[in-house]
């Protein structure tokens, strides 16, 4: 299937993506809420399964309805595999070992596997050369971004690390897979309730034998409100979006939100919990900006081009 994937994104798309970066990147606020009373494995469960009541209320409301044939219910079932059950499973195991700022950095790199991914298995989102530079000038600014604590910390739990890089490159797979619902004349609505829903009918059973929630204690107000936010803003909302960047930037510009998360992620923190902006986080940006402009190459080609005839002074 030919995609709009190659060209630079139209400042509509850029808007979605940076909507979709705030949405995710509030979800480690929620997060951090949400795991005080309950598990790491009941919170995803609440949150897909909670976003896919949300959605199915809102598919209803809008008169939307889902596919019912079996084929693109495979195909839901394996993207909830790929973008939900496998990466969300790794990272909880990864972060049980390793520190959140390794594993931002891990994850990050979810765009440079995507890159590769898209090259091997599209006609349409090959490798260049301003790609790849934009890929390690995004990588290197969420590393500055992160800090060096983080960054001496790599090499350290390997397994835990390896299990943070297959979770990108899960994500970075899911975002080929999920190319194939525009082809199937899904809409970004129906794709991501059928994602969620799908994910939540697999992980269920997984959550059931290894939290066992009906021993847990009662989750409080402010627990309930961050698997509200979670499940409405961080994956129902964030999920529509995320399909309708795919449909049409495509998926090596979609991968582009995990260089966007950090800087909203930190940004949320300044606004909501008085967090300090160190200059750290300022080069960092800048690093991401500059990758995020090579990938685009909006900017390249403004430059002027080089004739034949012109000449280096001696």
């Amino acid at each position: 299937m030919s995609q709009p994937a190659a060209r630079p994104m139209s400042p509509a798309e850029w808007a979605m993506l940076i909507a979709l970066s705030l949405l995710w990147g509030g979800s480690f606020f929620f997060n951090g809420l949400a795991v005080r009373d309950l598990p790491t494995l009941t919170v995803v469960v609440c949150r897909v399964s909670l976003a896919a009541l949300v959605l199915i209320a809102i598919c209803r409301i809008a008169g939307v309805r889902l596919p019912r044939a079996p084929r693109i219910w495979a195909a839901f079932f394996g993207m909830g595999l790929l973008n939900n059950v496998i990466p969300f499973s790794l990272i909880v195991w990864g972060q049980s070992h390793i520190a959140s700022g390794v594993a931002s950095i891990l994850n990050a790199t979810t765009p440079l596997f995507t890159v590769l991914v898209a090259h091997v298995l599209t006609r349409d989102e090959k490798l260049t050369p301003p790609r790849l530079a934009g890929v390690a000038l995004g990588l290197a600014g969420v590393a500055v971004m992160i800090g060096g604590g983080a960054m001496a910390a790599l090499g350290r739990d390997v397994l835990a690390q390896l299990a943070c890089l297959a979770a990108a490159l899960s994500y970075a797979f899911a975002g080929i897979f999920g190319r194939r619902f525009r082809a199937l004349g899904v809409a970004p609505l129906a794709t991501a309730t059928g994602q969620v829903t799908a994910a939540s009918v697999m992980l269920w059973p997984l959550m059931l034998l290894i939290d066992r929630p009906w021993t847990l204690p009662l989750p409080g107000p402010e627990t309930l409100g961050a698997l509200a936010g979670l499940a409405v803003l961080s994956t129902a909302l964030a999920y529509v979006l995320y399909f309708r960047i795919l449909s049409s930037a495509g998926a090596t510009n979609l991968s582009l939100v995990t260089f966007l998360v950090p800087v909203s992620a930190i940004i949320l923190g300044i606004a909501v919990l008085d967090e300090v902006l160190a200059p750290r986080h300022l080069a960092g940006m800048a690093l991401i900006a500059a990758g995020l402009a090579a990938m685009d190459g909006r900017i390249l080609r403004l430059l002027p081009a080089r004739r034949p005839d012109d000449r280096s002074p001696e």
